[in-house]
């Protein structure tokens, strides 16, 4: 971790706007974004599936940055950079149409009524997802929490910006071919819970 993390962490600019581009050198390429990747399995599995692309993770849990250093080390990827700290911050950083695609995958639900506002899916992180995505970019979601699951859907359907893809259950019931599994999923699979994966274009 030690050696790994220089290489792959970074900070935001004192003043003005991160350059995303400039964290992975030329040629310009797409850039795509996991907030809270925890032991870094998706991203990991996605950054070497595709290496044309750069890969901009947050997650702010130092055992799970471990986890995915390993990973990255032993799978040689060099498209990804790690911020270790609040994505917020990184999503107020970042310029306009910047990101091609963002991951969201099983956030804390944050399940006490008094700690709703802490929940990383509100009107108020959609709103900057549209300006930072590009036109007819994805936004991936996934949760097995019941309540945040309505919660999700309830904040998107009202925003102008996102159209939600599914057209039939098995859209939102079964996982993609293209979204690797991650550990917590896994988790909840066995522990008998629902799972939904949820896939939005940005208008």
């Amino acid at each position: 971790m030690r050696e790994m993390l220089p290489q792959l962490a970074f900070t935001l600019p004192a003043t003005g706007r991160l350059d995303p581009w400039a964290l992975f050198g030329e040629p310009r390429r797409p850039i795509w974004l996991e907030i809270g990747f925890g032991a870094g399995e998706h991203l990991a599995a996605q950054a070497e599936h595709h290496r044309e692309k750069g890969f901009i993770g947050c997650e702010v849990f130092e055992n799970g940055i471990a986890r995915f250093l390993g990973q990255a080390e032993s799978r040689k990827l060099r498209n990804v950079r790690v911020f270790p700290d609040d994505a917020r911050q990184l999503l107020g950083a970042l310029p306009p149409a910047s990101i091609h695609r963002v991951f969201i995958l099983f956030p804390d639900p944050w399940p006490k009524r008094r700690h709703h506002k802490r929940r990383i899916v509100s009107r108020e992180t959609l709103d900057v997802l549209a300006v930072i995505m590009t036109d007819g970019s994805e936004l991936r979601l996934a949760t097995d929490e019941p309540d945040y699951l309505a919660w999700m859907l309830e904040r998107i359907a009202q925003h102008r910006s996102f159209e939600w893809l599914a057209r039939h259950r098995r859209d939102w019931c079964e996982r993609p071919s293209d979204w690797p599994p991650t550990r917590y999923e896994q988790k909840a699979r066995a522990a008998g819970r629902s799972l939904a994966f949820l896939r939005f274009v940005r208008r």
